[in-house]
């Protein structure tokens, strides 16, 4: 490859993950300020309450991720992935705009969680198929041999969003008072967000289309992607289970991890944001690291060997850690749990896109992402305060992560009796493959 080629193929990397970063933005906020969004938008009762009222908010976004991967998966196929991450793009910068401009409660009633639902669900059908149309993407322009790391730069671009919103809370919460916090400071990384809207377009709008894409010569109908699917729901099904694991782990170590830290561990919140920070970088780290080592040894071994990790190390570390909570403590069992999440993502994202027949590999990805993230990832923050509060266990979220890895352990053995090569797999493979 040239040094005008490499270049190109950089910047067709930064061009496609911008999105990326603004979809992954605004879950974090909404994620980290749970609490603040709960006293802003929700009937005043006790805090708890408001905070489940908060956190459900959260995950129905996720419930809109499987209808957004049929509709724009299949736009995506059809159309092209240029266009589709257009239209994405679009319509999560009107759900960030609608959240950052909603007022509270207390001045327009119950109008005002109608709006912040909405535009969570605006937000959530956009990003059903975001990351499946970016992971797609960056499959099809990887060069022979380097697909793990190419495709790696989905969740690595995703990282950035993770740091900059901690770093913000990490600022606000030592500038401002908690009154202030509490009325309006949590407002202020959303407004970030709009300012960063216009950018992102500038950046996505010169994007080029895939040349694996372009150069097909049949592009099938809506109908056709849809039968196709239905044909390969196998697929689909192992897909959710392979992606459960990564969705439970990566929300559990960043848009639960300020709330986990405030609520049960009674940590500070600057505490939490810094600890939330350090994974942001070190899943930055571990994420091209690991998807290159899956090029080099195959997507298998990590896949199996940190879904073992985790049922062997998840629920031991958190019990550690609420026997008796500390920063140190916390930040070790999450960069701990970050190595273990950059392992597995960084092999499975990739391997997700070899595993979907080329002709709806958009849709198909989409759609096992955003099951998995509508049934699982997304309620994670609310089913790990629930697990908390029924059992009066701190340690509770690692028999959740524990539940995740079974998954993805599970579907890591259906998944070897595929007749396609899980490394490597040409683009030109059968588009109807269905597991054995």
């Amino acid at each position: 490859m040239t040094q005008s080629e490499r270049r190109a193929k950089i910047k067709s990397v930064i061009r496609v993950a911008s999105g990326n970063f603004l979809e992954m933005y605004d879950f974090m906020v909404f994620g980290y300020y749970a609490a603040a969004i709960g006293r802003t938008f929700f009937p005043k009762s006790s805090n708890f309450a408001q905070l489940m009222f908060a956190l459900m908010t959260f995950g129905a976004g996720y419930l809109m991720r499987p209808i957004g991967a049929l509709v724009l998966g299949a736009y995506l196929d059809r159309r092209g992935r240029r266009t589709g991450l257009l239209v994405t793009l679009g319509l999560m910068s009107i759900g960030t705009l609608s959240i950052a401009c909603t007022p509270g409660y207390a001045a327009i009633g119950l109008l005002a969680p109608l709006l912040i639902l909405l535009g969570r669900l605006v937000q959530g059908f956009s990003a059903g198929v975001e990351l499946g149309g970016v992971s797609v993407y960056l499959a099809e322009i990887a060069t022979p041999g380097h697909k793990g790391f190419y495709v790696s730069w989905q969740s690595a671009s995703q990282q950035p969003a993770v740091m900059l919103a901690a770093l913000l809370g990490v600022w606000l919460n030592s500038t401002l008072s908690p009154a202030q916090m509490t009325a309006w400071g949590w407002r202020v990384p959303l407004w970030v967000g709009c300012l960063i809207i216009p950018v992102l377009f500038l950046i996505r709008r010169s994007l080029p289309e895939t040349e694996e894409f372009a150069a097909r010569k049949r592009h099938p109908s809506t109908s056709q992607i849809l039968n196709s699917l239905s044909a390969n729901w196998k697929i689909v099904l192992v897909g959710l289970m392979l992606v459960t694991m990564t969705t439970v782990t990566f929300y559990t170590i960043t848009a639960y991890t300020p709330t986990f830290g405030r609520t049960a561990l009674h940590l500070a919140d600057r505490d939490n944001l810094i600890v939330t920070l350090c994974v942001g970088i070190s899943n930055f780290i571990w994420l091209p690291i690991m998807g290159s080592l899956s090029d080099r040894i195959g997507r298998i071994p990590l896949l199996i060997g940190c879904t073992v990790l985790t049922l062997l190390t998840a629920y031991p570390a958190l019990l550690w850690l609420a026997a008796a909570p500390s920063f140190d403590k916390l930040l070790i069992v999450e960069l701990w749990l970050s190595f273990i999440f950059g392992s597995y993502n960084g092999a499975m994202v990739v391997y997700l896109t070899e595993l979907m027949p080329p002709d709806v590999r958009a849709s198909g990805f989409s759609l096992a992402y955003s099951l998995a993230t509508a049934i699982f990832g997304g309620f994670t923050p609310a089913i790990c305060t629930e697990l908390i509060a029924k059992t009066g266990n701190k340690a509770m979220p690692g028999v959740w992560l524990s539940f995740a890895a079974a998954c993805g352990l599970i579907a890591t053995i259906v998944s070897m009796r595929r007749r396609v090569p899980a490394m490597n797999v040409d683009a030109s493979a059968e588009p109807n493959a269905t597991l054995a």
